[in-house]
């Protein structure tokens, strides 16, 4: 293998907490916004309610995310916010994956 391959074994390397794709799909919309409800993340990701639920726990343990949980009046709303951990763990991701595209030229 020559110096400017990719050694396919750095697909091991990738953050497998941001490579599911629900979660790399709710970071995503994440990073494009200051914060967002649940029910829109919900809607924009097709996810269900507890498929939702449960990707954003991980996220949020794993330190990507924070959970904001306010009433307006009496109801209650559940909004999300990326992390600075969240927001490097995404660039990262997508530095490992362009270093894995073949470059211009090359198969």
């Amino acid at each position: 293998m020559g110096k400017t391959e990719t050694n396919p074994k750095t697909i091991l390397d990738l953050d497998r907490t941001v490579h599911e794709p629900a979660r790399l799909a709710i970071l995503t919309v994440l990073a494009s916004a200051e914060e967002v409800a649940f029910l829109f993340l919900q809607r924009v990701t097709g996810l269900s309610k507890g498929n939702l639920s449960s990707h954003t726990q991980k996220l949020e343990a794993a330190g990507y995310l924070d959970t904001v949980k306010v009433f307006q009046g009496r109801i209650p709303v559940t909004s999300f916010r990326i992390t600075e951990d969240g927001r490097t763990a995404l660039r990262a991701y997508h530095q490992q994956l362009r270093a894995l595209l073949p470059k211009e030229g090359k198969p």
